[in-house]
């Protein structure tokens, strides 16, 4: 269970703490932390959800998975493009936020954060390309790392930490708080990249609840002291820092830190990539099975297989992607917020799958009616870039027609979730020690 909970630790705990302290500072000032608290209060309903669907019909499809069980194939398909769509965007967010920490730690030409955001993705593609097992293991050592690495900035830097940087508290008023929730979404957005790995677990019904928990408690005493030890060491400037975490432990441990601020943007990185890529070429295996992408896609998509060719898909995509980045070139914005509107939609349908698939007037059922509105208002602040996912969601509508799909009968898609869920509990089935 270790490296399940690993890979979700991975794709929550991304590389957003790197720069969204201070950008929630800049927005919000010391009433960011408010933000920071709403955001993980409203992540509980999606985690939850997700980790209940997850153990309840476990399968690689993930968000996918649970909208065609709700609204049926075709709403299925469109979720599937858009998270397979959103990988490669996100992953080059993720890495590049990791290249310019390092370029700026080690006092690198202009354009190098491309190339050391280009280095962290094949190391990921490489080891998923190895397999999901010494992919999680990998994880499991960056997660430990990582945790390490972030309690010692928020520890030693309590210290330094004056009281004076918390007033006025809330300058510019209760707007402000919003506006940084809105900043922040991007931190929040990787259960939709965990619920695809549930069929990975040798026991979803058991352990998936038990690693969204440990995951959601860790997340949130770390986020909410790095928010805390932000405000209070850095003050007004923290709003004004491209590198928080890096001043942070300058601060707390000297100079010398800076070595360790770059070995935590790349494990920041590269945990985070690493799961998203292990979750994007196991959506993309289910889809080619379901016929929402090309059949070919579909080979190695068993549970403790490798899905060798959507996984090389994703990696044409993200590298083509990093080049024109480089050309063009696009920095951390932009990508960020592509990212985010996509995310948002899925995770949008996964929660409006959830008020059909749960009991109503449960507590889970309202809590995640609660979770729909707040991403349907983080949707629509996402303003022109909900053109990217609309324009996705319409190429899986027209790719559908094309070949003609005819909807499965519900009792062909309970056939085909059994079947997978079947195959992660058969004796033949990767054993827990390895798949969990």
């Amino acid at each position: 269970m270790g490296q399940g909970t690993a890979l979700y630790m991975g794709a929550v705990l991304g590389p957003g703490v790197l720069a969204l302290p201070a950008l929630a500072a800049a927005a919000a000032g010391p009433a960011s932390m408010i933000s920071w608290a709403i955001l993980l209060v409203l992540s509980i309903p999606v985690a939850l959800t997700f980790a209940t669907l997850g153990a309840r019909y476990p399968d690689g499809g993930g968000v996918s998975s649970f909208v065609a069980r709700a609204f049926g194939p075709r709403a299925s398909a469109c979720v599937g493009w858009l998270f397979y769509a959103a990988v490669p965007v996100g992953v080059l967010a993720g890495a590049l936020a990791g290249g310019n920490y390092v370029a700026e730690i080690l006092g690198l030409a202009p354009g190098a954060e491309y190339g050391a955001a280009a280095l962290i993705l094949a190391l990921a593609v490489a080891a998923n390309f190895v397999g999901l097992h010494v992919s999680g293991r990998l994880q499991l050592v960056l997660v430990g790392l990582l945790v390490l690495l972030l309690v010692s900035a928020t520890v030693f830097a309590v210290p330094h930490v004056e009281s004076a940087h918390f007033t006025p508290f809330m300058p510019d008023g209760w707007m402000s708080v919003g506006s940084a929730a809105l900043v922040l979404f991007y931190a929040f957005s990787g259960w939709e990249a965990a619920s695809h790995l549930s069929a990975e677990f040798a026991d979803p019904r058991r352990h998936l609840p038990r690693a969204t928990a440990i995951t959601l408690s860790l997340v949130s005493v770390l986020y909410l002291g790095l928010s805390f030890v932000t405000i209070g060491v850095l003050g007004d400037s923290a709003g004004a820092s491209e590198v928080p975490l890096m001043t942070l432990l300058d601060t707390g441990l000297g100079n010398g830190a800076r070595g360790l601020t770059a070995a935590a943007a790349i494990c920041l990185s590269l945990g985070a990539v690493n799961t998203f890529i292990a979750g994007a070429a196991r959506l993309g295996a289910a889809l080619g099975r379901d016929g929402a992408l090309p059949a070919w896609l579909a080979k190695g998509g068993s549970a403790g297989q490798v899905p060798r060719r959507s996984l090389s898909v994703q990696a044409v995509l993200i590298g083509v992607l990093t080049l024109v980045a480089w050309l063009v070139p696009l920095d951390l914005d932009p990508l960020m917020r592509a990212t985010s509107a996509f995310l948002a939609a899925v995770t949008a349908a996964g929660m409006a799958a959830s008020l059909r698939l749960l009991r109503r007037g449960t507590p889970l059922w309202c809590a995640a009616l609660v979770a729909v509105v707040f991403t349907v208002v983080v949707m629509a602040f996402s303003g022109w870039l909900l053109i990217l996912p609309l324009l996705v969601g319409i190429g899986a509508i027209l790719y559908v027609r094309s070949r003609r799909w005819t909807v499965p009968q519900a009792e062909e898609l309970e056939f085909a979730v059994d079947v997978a869920a079947a195959a992660t509990s058969s004796p033949s089935a990767v054993s827990g020690s390895e798949r969990s």
